[in-house]
């Protein structure tokens, strides 16, 4: 390569769309993407509801490496990992020694599982879903399970939980939170959509704090702070998610809760960038899909020399738990305001107003959710 390559470190979402979205701007800069496993795509989101959807490890596999290569025009380097990025010499330095230049860098480094402090000798035995592989490990030990506990009530708890109890599992939920969702919903809606999920077999445990996780012959038994105990067939851990910084931080890049970064996507290097689930964009930390692509489309047009300020408009976001249809625009952080509800057996409709009675989020439950475009369109941007 005669000229320095632009360089994505991370083959997710937020990788792949950037490349694609730059494609359509410029065909000639060389691009490299370094990706720390089989640089295939696919859709990260339809992992917790794939049962449902048919979908096995393979069929979720959209494109290989190679043909990813190809189509983007770009060098997939599979199976990297890279040790260190040295922003002064504008270049990475890969598990093995080896060094590659950049003109431009790109973190789409992810997030990473959230695991509890928990004691006893079943620990190592907890799976989580972060990836494909993570997926297809939890696709096989499911050939031989039948009871399978959640830890954590969040979107992804919620979604698998959906997922496995339709599949035939015998599901159980656990959560500090007195209710699922618990950061988005209000309890009416919480509610709802825990009757909903009961309704077809998921057993909760809100209020509750696991202690302990010990083998007991081939199962494991989870001990709760109160003295009660639950045994289970696999254990799958959904707490949350906390931004990958570890390699930006080392190199001297600024994170705070993520990788800080600029309405430009620009970290305190001007020639090195950050989004998706590592960037935490002029403040915010937003782990969905849509402010991926619209972060993706903004940054692709500032490496084509087309400097953009990425812009976030109200982004519903879409639960999947077909057993209760839910979809969520949480009010932004602080807003003033209070929830006006609306409930009926197939529906709960929370609208969340300030003073002056001017929409700032909703949650749309059940039948609700047909009111989610009219309402969006009332909705403020989350980042103007």
């Amino acid at each position: 390569m005669s000229q320095n390559p632009i360089v994505i470190i991370g083959s997710g979402l937020a990788g792949y769309t950037v490349i694609r979205e730059f494609r359509k701007l410029e065909n000639e800069i060389p691009v490299i993407i370094i990706s720390t496993d089989h640089g295939g795509f696919y859709s990260k989101p339809m992992l917790s509801n794939a049962l449902a959807k048919g979908k096995t490890p393979d069929t979720l596999l959209n494109s290989n490496a190679e043909h990813v290569a190809e189509q983007m025009k770009a060098v997939m380097r599979p199976y990297s990992t890279v040790r260190a990025i040295n922003p002064v010499n504008k270049n990475i330095v890969l598990q093995d020694g080896e060094e590659i230049n950049y003109d431009q860098l790109v973190l789409a480094l992810g997030a990473n599982q959230i695991r509890l402090p928990l004691e006893g000798d079943g620990v190592e035995e907890i799976l989580s879903v972060n990836n494909l592989d993570d997926y297809r490990s939890f696709r096989d030990t499911l050939t031989t399970k039948k009871e399978i506990s959640i830890l954590g009530a969040g979107l992804i708890g919620c979604e698998f939980a959906n997922d496995l109890a339709m599949a035939g599992y015998n599901v159980h939920v656990i959560d500090i939170s007195i209710q699922p969702l618990g950061k988005l919903l209000p309890p009416a809606g919480g509610t709802f959509l825990q009757r909903k999920l009961e309704a077809i077999g998921v057993i909760f445990h809100f209020d509750t704090i696991t202690k302990r996780v010990e083998k007991i012959g081939k199962k494991l038994q989870l001990t709760f702070a109160n003295g009660k105990t639950l045994q289970t067939d696999i254990l799958l851990t959904a707490v949350g998610l906390i931004p990958n910084t570890s390699l930006a931080e080392e190199a001297g890049i600024k994170v705070n809760r993520g990788i800080v970064v600029t309405r430009s996507l620009q970290t305190n290097y001007s020639d090195i960038y950050a989004l998706g689930d590592c960037a935490e964009v002029d403040g915010r930390v937003l782990p969905f899909v849509m402010p991926i692509m619209h972060a993706a489309r903004a940054l692709a047009a500032t490496l084509a020399k087309k400097p953009t300020l990425v812009r976030y408009p109200a982004m519903p976001v879409i639960v999947k738990t077909p057993a209760c249809p839910t979809v969520i625009s949480p009010p932004n952080p602080g807003t003033k305001g209070e929830w006006q509800i609306e409930e009926t057996p197939d529906s709960v409709r929370a609208l969340f107003n300030d003073a002056e009675n001017n929409l700032l989020g909703y949650a749309l439950l059940g039948t609700a959710i047909n009111e989610k475009i009219s309402l969006t369109k009332n909705l403020p941007s989350v980042m103007e």
